[in-house]
């Protein structure tokens, strides 16, 4: 295949995960009926600009389409972490009412409510229908569509561009990522900022984060590959950040090339440097990482296997992603896992992709009490044990499994 972003040929195979269906692609009773659609998920490094990215088997409109069940407000700590990001933005960058923020991927309104809240004018661009209309119900203003460089000009003519572009945990969805960059450019004022989050590579390669590979993620991003291809697009990348989310990401603060008048901070060398130092410009780096995808699996199923056979009832909690990866990978079905949990209605009383375990709400635990409950987001592991602490009076113990198989 060609990269994504340099148009190299790219051979080199990082993991092989199978082929599984899409990891939002919930299904209905009805849909337990018909076949699902299946494809491989392979990620591969380009030895050029060190972008790693998926086989692209899949189109963006078929996992994104009106069916997608990802809400985000579903998270009590990710809408703490949308709250923190308004507040400190508004502080930072000296925004007032007479600015406009904008936000690719808007979701359900999990962030934009905060910035209505404070009396700013904003707008989302969100191209699944049931997340639109979840943030339109909120009072926000919602463009539905892909955001391109076509749709980044339209805007543009109409005059509406932003003093603040936020783009959390998007820029790996992007099947074009050239032109996803471009039009983020065309869509800041001279002195616009635009800022994105992302799972940050060197944390998932170290720490064997397999289970954030899925078809939605076309690409997986290192700083430095970041910065090179905001560079060729127009955009200039000022400042970085590490923050905690999804195991360790990045939030980088990027402005218009020609245009932008922020200093360049020393975070922007020292990650640089940091990153050369461990290796990701060196195909080395990225040796090894199928090998511990497969033992993190074998663990899992061993421990599945023995708790069936004695008798032990193990649930999940969390229909996630990163579940359904672990999930289709393991080969692991109802018979390992009775159900699994999740707090949003939007996914209950549906199935999870290829495993076809039910999905079923909270209540079930009160009920069942069972012995383990695996978290499968185990990025907010913290926040589900606080929030499912009763069931430890009756035994109940929680396990994760990635990056290492760990009960408590």
């Amino acid at each position: 295949m060609k990269c994504r972003h340099c148009g190299s040929d790219v051979s080199h195979v990082l993991v092989d995960l199978g082929v599984t269906p899409p990891s939002n692609a919930y299904l209905t009773k009805l849909a337990l009926k018909r076949p699902e659609k299946y494809f491989p998920l392979r990620v591969l490094v380009c030895e050029q600009c060190w972008l790693v990215q998926a086989e692209a088997y899949s189109r963006a409109a078929e996992l994104f389409n009106e069916e997608y069940a990802y809400f985000s407000s579903f998270s009590t700590e990710w809408l703490n972490h949308a709250k923190k990001y308004v507040n400190d933005m508004v502080e930072r960058f000296g925004l007032t009412k007479s600015s406009v923020i904008g936000e690719v991927a808007a979701n359900d309104g999990y962030l934009l409510q905060f910035v209505k809240e404070r009396g700013i004018s904003c707008y989302g661009i969100e191209p699944t229908a049931s997340t639109a209309n979840a943030a339109r119900q909120k009072g926000i203003e919602i463009i539905q569509d892909f955001l391109t460089v076509k749709l980044a000009g339209e805007l543009r003519q109409q005059g509406r561009t932003v003093d603040l572009l936020t783009a959390n945990n998007v820029l790996a969805h992007v099947p074009d990522i050239n032109d996803f960059s471009q039009a983020c450019h065309l869509l800041l004022n001279d002195d616009g900022v635009f800022t994105c989050e992302f799972p940050h590579l060197l944390n998932l390669i170290s720490q064997h984060q397999f289970d954030t590979i899925y078809h939605e993620h076309f690409s997986y991003l290192s700083f430095g590959t970041v910065v090179n291809l905001f560079s060729k697009n127009g955009l200039n990348v000022f400042d970085v950040e590490k923050i905690g989310t999804h195991g360790g990401s990045l939030r980088v603060y990027a402005q218009r090339s020609d245009t932008g008048k922020h200093n360049i901070d020393t975070h922007v060398e020292e990650l640089i440097s940091e990153e050369n130092t461990a290796g990701m410009t060196s195909i080395a780096f990225y040796c090894g990482f199928q090998e511990h995808a497969e033992q993190v699996k074998n663990n899992f199923l061993k421990f599945l296997i023995e708790k069936k056979e004695l008798g032990k009832l193990v649930v999940g909690y969390g229909a996630a992603a990163k579940g359904n990866t672990l999930l289709n990978f393991a080969g692991a079905k109802s018979d390992l896992i009775r159900y699994v949990v999740d707090r949003s209605p939007h996914k209950q009383n549906k199935f999870m992709p290829g495993s076809r375990i039910p999905i079923v709400s909270e209540d079930r635990l009160s009920i069942d009490k069972p012995d383990y409950v695996v978290i499968f987001p185990w990025n907010i592991s913290g926040e589900i044990k606080t929030q499912l602490s009763h069931l430890t009076i009756s035994g109940t113990k929680f396990v994760t499994a990635v990056p290492f198989l760990k009960v408590c």
